[in-house]
């Protein structure tokens, strides 16, 4: 490993201040992930941190896990880390946080940093990968302390204040970003509820009412309640009305009217029977009136 960093006036950088200063420099590189070390700097501490990182992706790799990719934004404020398609942050390490940056000698393609974490207050080695850009990403955040340590001679110290204050903005940013993404799912699947929930309701989905039900011969049952509703059979045909009562004097089996002797006319009898009628009417009478 090699201190890739120093403050020597002859130094020549890569980059014009501006580029540092008020922008950025991007690169691409394959993050092996981060690791907790016990020292905030020193060459054993950052190759035990990048040997166990290379182990555990190694065990991943056979697990068919691919190392992840990500974008760095070298600025005089930091090293972020993002996500290449969504710019999505992952990490922001603040410059005056990092206490070690080195590039591995032996394998040219692995660069690492250490950062003193914010929250935890616990030392973090950075490992990555990158083919072609290894030393010269080193030497860029080298760069980077070296116009930072400038401006803060320069400001008399009020600098570092300053960028205390861009980098609780930054973080205040970022968890406003985070807010916003967890709203915005929940916004989704509110309108994914309310979507189904209109599908189930809509009246293409309500029940038709069913029509009455008939027995073996085509009929309705009777309901003395319900009226009777006019149902075409199974075969297509009406069934035959049904008949309406009336109040007509009801006919026996022949067509004749009930027999009462009693309220028949005289001329429907010969005179003897007529007269024995007449004589069982009196007595009937009478029976009636002595009761």
């Amino acid at each position: 490993m090699n201190r890739a960093f120093s403050r020597k006036k002859d130094k020549t950088w890569m980059h014009t201040p501006e580029a540092l200063s008020k922008h950025y420099i991007p690169y691409n590189a394959k993050f092996l992930g981060s690791t907790e070390v016990e020292q905030p700097k020193g060459t054993e501490v950052v190759r035990d941190a990048v040997r166990k990182l290379k182990f555990a992706r190694h065990i991943k790799k056979s697990e068919g896990q691919k190392t992840p990719k990500v974008e760095l934004q070298i600025s005089i404020y930091g090293v972020k880390i993002l996500e290449p398609k969504t710019k999505e942050v992952q990490h922001n390490c603040q410059l005056h946080r990092i206490s070690f940056c080195a590039d591995d000698k032996t394998d040219k393609r692995i660069f690492t940093f250490i950062c003193k974490d914010s929250e935890s207050n616990k030392h973090l080695c950075y490992v990555f990968d990158s083919e072609k850009c290894a030393e010269e990403i080193t030497l860029t955040i080298g760069q980077a302390f070296d116009l930072a340590y400038r401006k803060f001679l320069e400001s008399g110290g009020k600098d570092v204040e300053t960028r205390k204050q861009i980098a609780g903005l930054q973080k205040r940013i970022q968890e406003l970003e985070t807010e916003n993404i967890e709203l915005r799912n929940k916004v989704q699947d509110l309108e994914n509820q309310l979507r189904i929930t209109q599908i189930s309701t809509s009246p293409a989905s309500s029940v038709t009412p069913k029509s009455p039900s008939t027995d073996i011969f085509d009929m309705v049952p009777f309901s003395p309640i319900t009226p009777q509703l006019s149902t075409p059979t199974r075969n297509g045909t009406q069934p035959p009305p049904v008949p309406s009562r009336s109040t007509e004097i009801k006919r026996d089996l022949f067509g004749a009217e009930p027999f009462d002797p009693f309220n028949c006319g005289a001329g429907d009898f010969p005179p003897d029977i007529q007269s024995k009628l007449d004589e069982m009417q009196r007595q009937r009478w009478r029976g009636s009136k002595w009761d």
